[in-house]
């Protein structure tokens, strides 16, 4: 098996592109809320903004899919899943290999994003489509006569 074929490239750099936009987004929205409001509603406020953000730009821009209700009430899954895998790679990596933590806090966040990456690909190409009209956030387009 050649890896250079076996592996979607062009949607792990457009992943990687959303993941840098998101992080942008997330911080000048944070810095902004920040003017008005106390700091923990600013990062949750940013964080949530974003988000639906990223989960716009994975649909349209990474994996070329169309938005549903069901993969947009999902999607913070995989956020939580990148954060339980950084936590727990961070801690792993500061308590037993006694890395240090500014290095491991990078090493951890980095050893998560192939399977955010995966997590992400499978919710939003999974085999499931979608049931039915009612379910795409975006209406079908009728054919132009």
């Amino acid at each position: 098996m050649n890896l250079r074929t076996a592996l979607p490239w062009g949607r792990i750099v457009r992943f990687g592109v959303v993941g840098v936009i998101n992080t942008a987004t997330y911080y000048c929205l944070y810095r902004l809320f920040l003017l008005a409001l106390p700091y923990l509603f600013a990062h949750l406020l940013a964080f949530v903004l974003a988000m639906i953000g990223s989960y716009f730009l994975n649909c349209y821009f990474t994996f070329r899919t169309k938005p549903t209700l069901r993969t947009f009430l999902l999607f913070p899954l995989t956020t939580v899943s990148n954060l339980v895998i950084q936590t727990a790679g961070l801690y792993v990596l500061v308590e037993w290999v006694h890395m240090n933590q500014e290095i491991a806090s990078l090493v951890a966040a980095l050893a998560a994003i192939p399977i955010t990456f995966v997590a992400t690909q499978l919710l939003m190409t999974g085999r499931r489509k979608p049931t039915g009209a009612a379910e795409t956030l975006v209406p079908e387009r009728e054919p132009q006569p």
